[in-house]
């Protein structure tokens, strides 16, 4: 049945949202893993407005490597959990010239060995960056729907990817991702999700929950699979 509803959803997803993309602005795999580190728990807007001035002052792995902490904090300050995340930055540079010739690894098992990369961001990166699929990136949105819809039963993200990555193919892993949280953002949001108008009501578990008595509508509207 998992295997089936994932199916759905991905056929579902593909058809709303054709040509998802990261919405983090970035010209290259540096400027993407800084804004990853800086999206935790902030919005990609934000984390767009502060990157504008950043990327322009900051070229390099080097250019962060040799930052002023306490200038990279007020440079991020308004993404939040600044000094933490100025910290990682600046390690995660920091490693990357001397471990990797300054350029950002390409491999899961490399990235992970950077400071502040856990494997939401480094799934990010290989996707979005080069164009791997090493895995399904898991941020809050994807872990929301994820469990609405019955595709994982877990709190962790690690647990939740790696019931993500059983369902669904490995060709749609990066878009799976980035169409999950499209629809995260758009339709199913945490506190009011929109199960009147949204595509995925008649193959979700949860709809009874936040649209009592639906079945019959939905099933007009939506169609069954």
């Amino acid at each position: 049945m998992h295997g089936a509803r994932a199916d759905e959803v991905i056929k579902r997803l593909k058809k709303k949202y054709p040509s998802a993309r990261i919405a983090l602005h970035s010209r290259n795999p540096l400027e993407l893993l800084v804004a990853t580190i800086l999206s935790a728990q902030c919005t990609d807007a934000r984390v767009n407005l502060v990157t504008e001035g950043l990327f322009e002052k900051y070229r390099t792995a080097q250019d962060y490597a040799e930052a002023e902490p306490a200038t990279l904090e007020q440079e991020v300050r308004s993404a939040g959990f600044y000094r933490h995340k100025a910290k990682n930055i600046i390690s995660a540079a920091k490693k990357i010239v001397a471990d990797f010739h300054g350029e950002v690894p390409r491999t899961m098992p490399e990235l992970l060995t950077l400071p502040g990369v856990a494997r939401k961001t480094a799934n990010v990166v290989l996707y979005s960056a080069f164009g791997k699929n090493e895995g399904i990136a898991v941020d809050t949105h994807v872990m929301r729907t994820s469990r609405r819809l019955g595709l994982t039963e877990h709190d962790d993200p690690v647990r939740i990817e790696e019931d993500l990555m059983r369902r669904v193919p490995r060709r749609e892993w990066g878009d799976f991702s980035l169409r999950l949280i499209l629809h995260g953002r758009q339709t199913c949001m945490a506190r009011a999700p929109k199960c009147p108008v949204c595509i995925l009501a008649s193959v979700c578990p949860s709809k009874k929950i936040f649209f009592p008595g639906s079945s019959a509508l939905l099933k007009e509207t939506h169609g069954t699979p």
